[in-house]
């Protein structure tokens, strides 16, 4: 079942595919840090378990408590992920989740065996039961004995116990896989809104510095070095947005088709379960042995397909909690060095770092080129022979603009008398002139409405520069993305985790029912046939008596 097998991946697929695409440098800026040690106690949440580590750790956000030993390397959800692993001599695993290793996926595999053997052992050992029953038919035909009472009740209850139970697990099946389906479909969803939200405002930062580039006042621009720099950042920018948004969208639409296919194939399996439990039981209550017979074999084959099933979506539903709770205990440590870093490039994103740094250069050059202009332009009053910074300029001092940033890009705060990038532009507004046709000022003023405009668009630019600055830290420090898993862990892994143990158990309860089923078809059928060649017999020696 080609479909449905590639569904154990799917919600690994899910919460990482964005993420995973955005990454066009490799080189960390986080000094490595040696932490603690957890020794054993920390919860794994809802799912059990604890966290532990292993020889090595890129840690930054220094140590949890007093006490521990030295380590470096973070394992995720050993408590959960340790199980046999059938490739290390039945050992049991214990490097956590790593969706990349083949002993974790070997190890979660294994956790599903005992449906895969039960099908096995159910083929072979009905399909042989099958054959012999037909052999001895055809080859050793045989006139039917008493049969007992006692034996044709009990067949009759169970046959029935069982074909209630098939219908129960045909309706629990049917109701998990829907709402299994619209909890996937919303983590997606979900999953899509983030990446789109992502791709914005990368597009928007690119845009900011565009409009950088153009910006400046009274033929005063940014140095061409700058606009150097920002030509090459935004060509790193949108090729990394452009590319997100492809694998964003490409990824989500193969995840959605795989998710209604699995959809309709469960439907399906419920509805053709239910029609063949509900034939079988019919055919048997008439005593149509060679519809029974035919039923038999087509169930005897189905039921090894939903055996087979229901372990593929048992191995679903461990992936899914295993992923859901190594996505919890990361959150706490988004950069620690784990399976998660082969897929998650937060820590070595060299773009966001490039892209957050000429945005504080851009930002930072555009204060001083406004502040420029306005220390030796608009708050000299130059005598009319100074064209063209004479206009006529006049009244209180035009209030400095407060560069958010020292020259080594670092924070800085304002001081007193500067005006701050959010409200600047209204604070400006009050010392416009009016202008003549000359475009000299008439009344009092220190900014002619055409140059407030430009500074207004240069403060403009600033402040989207500086506001998306938080938004760049957040890709580059792994706050983004760890907010994204906190959202998935918390709204939608336990739904993904409850519905995908609904449709296994459904899957269970209609295979077990149903395999039980075939057999007491056979068993009713055998009993049903001798009770009537016993009343026969009884009436022809009752007539011969008479």
């Amino acid at each position: 079942m080609p479909t449905t097998s590639f569904l154990p991946l799917s919600l690994p697929l899910l919460v990482t595919f964005f993420f995973s695409s955005y990454s066009v440098g490799s080189t960390s800026h986080f000094p490595p840090v040696q932490p603690p040690l957890i020794s054993g106690w920390e919860s794994e949440g809802n799912y059990g378990g604890v966290v532990s580590f292993g020889v090595r750790r890129s840690f930054s956000e220094g140590p949890i408590s007093d006490g521990y030993v030295q380590s470096s390397t973070m394992v995720l959800a050993p408590r959960r992920t340790h199980r046999r692993d059938p490739l290390n001599g039945f050992r049991y695993y214990t490097g956590g989740w790593n969706i990349s290793e083949r002993h974790y996926l070997a190890s979660v595999g294994f956790s599903a065996a005992p449906f895969f053997i039960i099908s096995l052992v159910w083929f072979l050992v009905f399909g042989l039961s099958l054959l012999i029953i037909c052999l001895c038919h055809c080859c050793c035909p045989r006139e039917p004995y008493g049969y007992s009472r006692i034996a044709y009740a009990l067949s009759l209850i169970f046959l029935i116990i069982f074909t209630i139970a098939a219908i129960i697990g045909c309706f629990v099946l049917y109701t998990g896989q829907g709402r299994f389906h619209r909890s996937t479909t919303g983590t997606l969803q979900y999953v899509v809104e983030q990446a789109d939200m992502t791709v914005w405002k990368l597009r928007n930062v690119s845009d900011y510095l565009a409009a950088a580039k153009q910006a400046g006042v009274d033929q005063v621009s940014l140095p061409s070095n700058v606009q150097t720099d920002i030509d090459e950042i935004q060509t790193k920018i949108n090729t990394s947005a452009s590319f997100l948004a492809e694998q964003a969208e490409d990824n989500a639409n193969d995840i959605q088709d795989v998710l209604d296919a699995t959809r309709m194939t469960l439907i399906i399996i419920a509805a053709v379960m239910l029609f063949l439990t509900f034939l079988g039981f019919l055919f048997s209550m008439f005593g149509m042995q060679f519809l029974v017979y035919t039923l038999v074999v087509f169930g005897w084959i189905l039921v090894t397909g939903t055996f087979i099933l229901c372990g593929v979506f048992l191995l679903l539903h461990n992936v899914a909690a295993d992923t859901c709770v190594a996505m919890d205990q990361w959150i706490q440590y988004p950069t620690a060095h784990t399976a998660l870093d082969d897929i998650l490039p937060c820590v070595d994103n060299a773009t966001s770092e490039e892209t957050l740094m000429r945005s504080k250069e851009v930002t930072s050059q555009l204060v001083d080129l406004v502040n420029q202009v306005i220390t030796n332009v608009s708050n000299i009053n130059f005598s009319p022979n100074f064209r063209p910074f004479y206009y006529n300029q006049s009244g209180p001092l035009l209030p400095l603009l407060c560069n958010p940033f020292y020259h080594d890009l670092t924070p800085r705060l304002c001081s007193s008398g500067e005006v701050d990038l959010s409200n600047a532009t209204q604070i400006w507004s009050s010392y416009v002139c009016e202008v003549s046709s000359k475009g000299d000022c008439i009344t009092t003023g220190r900014l002619t409405p055409y140059f407030y405009n430009q500074m207004a668009a240069a403060v403009n630019v600033s402040y989207g520069l500086y506001t998306y600055g938080p938004f760049l830290v957040e890709l580059e420090d792994c706050t983004f993305v760890r907010q994204t898993f906190s959202e998935i862990y918390k709204d939608h892994c336990p739904g993904l985790g409850l519905y995908s143990k609904w449709v296994y158990v459904g899957l269970f309860m209609v295979s077990a029912s149903v395999m039980l089923s075939l057999i007491f078809w056979v068993i009713y059928g055998r009993e049903r046939k001798h009770r009537v060649y016993t009343k026969h017999v009884m009436e022809e020696g009752g007539s011969k008596d008479s």
